[in-house]
């Protein structure tokens, strides 16, 4: 006797419902995708990328197995309500189409790029599928329709398989190669020189080195002459020309002095924020060009032709089905099927509402009068941002304090949930401000204009806080926290953990206590006027060369605040986001792990006094540092607790505008050396999940010429033959 788990009714149930409910269910998750998708570049929170992680694996799944369902009923005649086999013939191309993606999503990671091979053996197969669905049904009345569909879903798919293809490493790095160059004739020129020397004639070599680009002054700084919407149109149209030149970053990329210097020259002349937009644009056109299909339906007219084809194809079967349908059809079969000719009909024209307004159509549109009311449309219709414009928090000091409960912990670990878990818990948002944004630009700009040539560009790019430090101290002590000697991951922890007893040791006034009497703001202001006063009096005359230096005016409270925020950023990067700092984070999970444990255990013996972060950080400066802590503890352990209160200690020595000025400046070469060394295709990957500032960091970079990817000194030199006469032969090939 046959044991049921299953009750019969609910096998009955999913015998007549599992094709209806997957092709509805396909159907919804690419509704979901296409509107939903473009969202993940804006954000990066775990919930939308759960979202979409699911529905992206679900769509080709579910859509697979209704065309397996599909072919497995066909015949079978037990169900009373079953699907007819003419309906359900025509419903196997819906699902190839639907295979086929939206435009919105090609690959959910870089990955997914990797196995475009994989896509086209899935074609291939599901064609076949397809295929033997509709032979299975002939003779059927849909069988026009079907055709027309099957042609739609055909083009759909390859277009998908397409743009994994272009996007793969491999194929997007060969897509920028230049074109095979030999450099000057040589042989030639040589024949003609021996041949003058046999004649006798007089003859000697002259070299003219290729000329550099002449930047035009008047072209780059148009932004300040235009209105903002014709500003916009300039900024993106600009983005999408410097993306063609460094989208080759991602791949490893060598780019050439021409280049360097027409970057250089067009970034020197903007603002922080036009810089950042245009970088915004940029990197935006690298993620369509990565994770959607814009890069290959743009590729030409083929794919606007294919594109159009596809939607007169679907509309031309709602036609014809409305004409063919039989009446004694089931009618919520009849339903399904509207609901896919009308969702495939809709999901078409937003894809190409999408594509007529959307960046690379202003970007490459030669018409200029069309581009004002285009620009217009796609403004209205799409959404703001092009990134989440975000950066994320991490603080050690924050981490120990928080109570833990170790089952939870072991559970978490357990299912192999610890990162996650760590990132929910402990990770916070705070949005990139527009002076932050402004303050790291200028100082890239500063050391940009120090660049004078490769090598100095190259030392730039090297330095990781020394410049900076070398540029105010020359305490070993201090020089030996970002030296050379000392790995990155170490020198960050070190700083961080100085920065947050810094920072909560010498408190902003208004964030103290903001219900004070005006008389008592008033008491203070005047204290401050003063006490700057006598410092101004006093700085000048000091003998010690550290406190004579004479820097430019600067908010303190302002580089304290950027401290703190950058501070943090690193930490997160280091900890949280290791692929970002994998070429130069060392041992860094395990010196925050024993960095932590060390915390912990001070925090723990003095349980009743730290409760706060600010209480913390004060028992932490009152331990008493005469002693190396390597000398005590040895080198078994990594941590860099008490390290840090000592760099922490010879910092405070000096005055606050110094030490702040000092120290942000630090941060800013540790965040450019982290992002600089990290390999393109960590920051490509992040731009799918919200994107990262250290990504326009090192872009911005790139801009300026800092780095060693400008590999190409000088192009091809003009070789002449002067001879006597004046008479000079010039190859140029």
């Amino acid at each position: 006797m046959a044991i049921y788990v299953i009750p019969k009714r609910l096998q009955r149930v999913w015998e007549t419902w599992n094709i209806r409910g997957a092709v509805l269910a396909s159907l919804c998750l690419q509704i979901l995708l296409i509107f939903l998708a473009p969202s993940r570049k804006r954000a990066g929170g775990y919930l939308i990328t759960i979202i979409i992680w699911s529905a992206y694996l679900l769509a080709d799944s579910v859509a697979t197995y209704a065309v397996g369902l599909i072919s497995n009923n066909q015949g079978d005649k037990c169900d009373k309500i079953r699907v007819d086999d003419a309906l359900s013939a025509f419903w196997a191309p819906f699902l190839l189409l639907h295979l086929g993606g939206p435009d919105s999503i090609t690959a959910f990671s870089l990955e997914d790029n990797e196995l475009w091979i994989r896509h086209l053996f899935g074609l291939i197969v599901e064609l076949i599928m397809v295929t033997y669905v509709f032979t299975q049904a002939i003779p059927f009345d849909f069988w026009l329709p079907t055709i027309l569909v099957l042609l739609a879903g055909i083009i759909k798919y390859a277009e998908r398989t397409r743009a994994l293809y272009l996007a793969c490493f491999a194929n997007f790095k060969d897509s920028m190669r230049p074109k095979p160059d030999a450099g000057p004739n040589y042989a030639q020129l040589m024949e003609e020189h021996s041949s003058m020397k046999e004649a006798q004639l007089p003859v000697t070599f002259v070299i003219a080195n290729e000329p550099g680009h002449i930047a035009k002054s008047s072209e780059q700084k148009k932004y300040k002459e235009k209105d903002e919407t014709t500003k916009e149109i300039e900024i993106l149209r600009d983005g999408f020309k410097f993306y063609k030149v460094f989208r080759g970053l991602v791949v490893d990329h060598m780019f050439s002095f021409h280049e360097r210097n027409e970057s250089r020259e067009f970034f020197f002349q903007l603002k922080a924020r036009d810089a950042f937009r245009i970088m915004e644009v940029e990197l935006n056109f690298m993620y369509d060009a990565l994770f959607t299909k814009m890069a290959t339906v743009h590729e030409g007219y083929f794919g606007y032709i294919f594109r159009f084809i596809c939607t007169a194809l679907i509309v031309a079967t709602l036609m014809l089905f409305q004409s063919h349908h039989k009446p004694n059809m089931h009618r919520f079969d009849i339903a399904i099927t509207y609901s896919l000719l009308i969702g495939a009909i809709i999901l078409d024209l937003v894809a190409l509402i999408k594509l007529i307004f959307s960046d690379w159509t202003i970007a490459l549109l030669k018409f200029p009068k069309a581009l004002l009311p285009i620009y217009k449309i796609h403004k209205s219709i799409s959404f703001r941002g092009r990134w989440s414009k975000s950066m994320a928090q991490h603080n050690l000091i924050s981490y120990c304090l928080k109570r833990r409960f170790k089952w939870l912990d072991s559970v978490v670990d357990y299912f192999g949930l610890k990162e996650i878990f760590e990132e929910l818990m402990y990770k916070e948002f705070m949005s990139v401000k527009d002076d932050l944004k402004e303050f790291i630009f200028d100082e890239l700009t500063e050391k940009a204009n120090e660049a004078t040539d490769t090598i100095s560009a190259k030392e730039i790019y090297s330095s990781r806080g020394d410049r900076a430090v070398l540029h105010y101290t020359c305490r070993p002590s201090i020089v030996a926290s970002v030296g050379e000697n000392v790995e990155f991951d170490e020198s960050v922890l070190m700083w961080h953990i100085a920065t947050d007893l810094l920072y909560f040791d010498n408190p902003d006034p208004e964030e103290a206590d903001n219900s004070s009497h005006v008389d008592r703001k008033n008491h203070k202001k005047c204290c401050k006027i003063l006490s700057n006063y006598i410092l101004c009096l006093r700085e000048p005359r000091s003998t010690d060369p550290e406190e004579a230096h004479n820097s430019s005016p600067v908010d303190t409270k302002k580089q304290r605040k950027f401290c703190k925020i950058l501070s943090d950023y690193m930490l997160y990067l280091l900890v949280m986001r290791p692929s970002l700092m994998s070429a130069v984070a060392g041992i860094s999970q395990i010196r925050f792990q024993d960095t932590c444990e060390e915390a912990k255990k001070f925090f723990h013996r003095r349980e009743t006094i730290v409760k706060k972060q600010e209480e913390a950080c004060k028992q932490l400066l009152s331990v008493d540092t005469a002693v190396k802590p390597v000398e005590i503890k040895g080198d078994r352990s990594k941590s860099v607790l008490f390290e840090a209160c000592m760099l922490a200690k010879e910092l405070k020595t000096f005055n606050d505008r110094k030490m702040w000025e000092m120290m942000s400046k630090v941060w800013v070469e540790l965040l450019c050396f982290g992002a600089s060394h990290c390999r393109g295709n960590a920051h490509a990957q992040r731009l799918s999940k919200g994107g990262e500032l250290a990504t326009f960091v090192w872009l911005l970079m790139a801009h300026f010429g800092l780095g060693d990817q400008f590999r190409i000194q000088a192009g091809h030199a003009r070789a002449k033959l002067i001879t006597d006469t004046t008479i000079s032969q010039e190859t140029d090939k």
